[in-house]
């Protein structure tokens, strides 16, 4: 006997789904909030592609690891996931930590498309088989710099602590600040206490201050310093990573979090999806929901486009970056290779600088756009 044909936007339930890995920081010292909020953008895009269909009729499914903002434990995920059969792989949002597990999936032959994380090299080697949705750091933290100096910054102290991420933060901002009349002074925090931090500022005649450093510690307690200290009641605290995105800043911080601008990857304006989405991922998370959040949207609305196009071989999703073309939340998204870039970027990323207003700190205020 025939099966009749299954009607229109009809998902099977024989339990051949299309697996597709997450990775996502869940829990400490992996930036928490961010990882939720990616997820959330993740799992909301699932939901919708299912209800749409699926995948040829197959449903989509997530199988999420938590990285703990390792690397060691993300390449770990990567090679399990694979064994696992996963389709390809998505998320993650430390720098680092997509590092190690670009450069697995590479070495695997897994496609990746990576959601949040801005290194410029993201693998050591030009590879076909992984793909970014977020800006390259060199883009967003040139329009950071340029922001600085057209505030009237020239004079920069950086609070740093050792990592690729932060090396390669400051090294973008002395190589654009230098021929514009900018310097940059680096503090390490390895050797000084928060407190310790003001007398550099003081000393060295620094007007801005940016946070280099791990959110909640010591970005918390070094803004506290500075704060309190009269001396610097005129200096710029700036955030380029995007520290006081998440509530939780403004929990800790209160006031005192405000006025600290950082990057944010949204448009001036959602486009009808975006807005859409953004009433859908505020009620999932019971919160506004962060830039983050809708780069796992976008990132599932990419791939799920891919597979409906191309089929669930590997080889030919990591083939079909260069052919995407997908109305995201936040734009057109396509893929392109930027001089620089090891991976498949999407070159028009929207960039912002943005802060907390002091008037009223649910509230962002939009200060430059890149």
């Amino acid at each position: 006997m025939n099966t009749p044909p299954s009607p229109p936007g009809a998902v099977r339930t024989d339990g051949s789904s299309v697996r597709i890995g997450a990775l996502v920081p869940l829990t400490r010292p992996g930036w928490v909030e961010a990882g939720q909020h990616l997820l959330a953008g993740l799992e909301l895009a699932v939901r919708e592609v299912n209800e749409a269909g699926g995948i040829a009729g197959r449903p989509l499914e997530l199988v999420v690891r938590d990285t703990a903002a390792d690397p060691q434990k993300a390449a770990a995920a990567v090679d399990e996931l694979a064994g696992l059969g996963v389709a390809a792989l998505v998320g993650e949002y430390h720098s680092v930590v997509a590092r190690a597990a670009a450069a697995r999936a590479d070495a695997l032959g897994l496609p990746y498309l990576c959601s949040s994380a801005v290194l410029d090299a993201l693998t050591d080697q030009p590879t076909e088989w992984v793909a970014r949705l977020s800006p390259p750091q060199s883009r967003g933290w040139q329009v950071y710099a340029d922001f600085l100096l057209g505030t009237g910054h020239s004079r920069i102290a950086v609070a740093a602590q050792p990592s690729v991420y932060w090396a390669s933060g400051a090294r973008i901002l002395r190589d654009h600040l230098a021929p514009r009349g900018g310097t940059v002074i680096e503090l390490d925090m390895r050797a000084l206490a928060p407190t310790a931090v003001c007398d550099e500022l003081v000393a060295n005649g620094a007007t801005a201050l940016l946070l280099l450093v791990g959110h909640p510690e010591p970005a918390v307690s070094i803004v506290r310093s500075v704060r309190r200290d009269e001396r610097l009641a005129e200096i710029l605290i700036g955030a380029p990573a995007g520290q006081p995105e998440f509530a939780e800043w403004a929990t800790l911080l209160g006031d005192d979090g405000a006025a600290i601008p950082f990057l944010r990857y949204l448009p001036e304006r959602l486009s009808p999806l975006g807005t859409r989405v953004e009433t859908a991922l505020r009620e999932r998370l019971a919160e506004a929901p962060s830039f983050v959040a809708f780069e796992g949207y976008d990132t599932v609305a990419v791939l799920a486009d891919v597979l409906r196009s191309h089929g669930t071989d590997r080889a030919r999703t990591a083939e079909s970056w260069p052919r995407v073309a997908v109305e995201g939340t936040r734009g057109r998204i396509q893929f392109s290779r930027t001089p620089g870039i090891s991976v498949w970027q999407w070159a028009w990323a929207p960039i912002q600088v943005v802060d907390r207003d002091p008037a009223e700190p649910d509230r962002f205020r939009i200060l430059h756009a890149g």
